[in-house]
């Protein structure tokens, strides 16, 4: 089992979730659809020949983001992590899996 971890501007948290979840994320026994997400400020400056989808290139930017966490099932990481690119407005969004060791 793996827990997805990723951040994503308001406009985009409703979108993101439901396509990961339609690949396969957020199953937890006879619950599906699941997720905790908090909402934080984020910071990035965008370099060179960058395209942001927020921000200006050489200038850094500070934004309200969502940080969303979701179990995903190794059968289906491929699948939403394609899911959630294919969702997201950024060009570079930042995820991880994170591997849950049962005990």
């Amino acid at each position: 089992m793996l827990k997805l971890i990723y951040y994503v501007p308001e406009s985009h948290l409703e979108v993101t979730k439901q396509a990961i979840f339609q690949a396969g994320a957020g199953g937890i026994g006879d619950y599906v659809e699941c997720a905790w997400q908090v909402k934080g400020i984020g910071q990035f400056k965008p370099l060179g020949q960058a395209n942001p989808f927020i921000g200006q290139v050489d200038q850094l930017e500070q934004v309200e983001e969502w940080r969303v966490e979701t179990i995903v099932d190794e059968q289906y990481a491929q699948a939403v992590k394609q899911a959630l690119l294919a969702s997201h407005p950024y060009e570079e969004p930042t995820l991880e899996f994170l591997k849950i060791i049962e005990v």
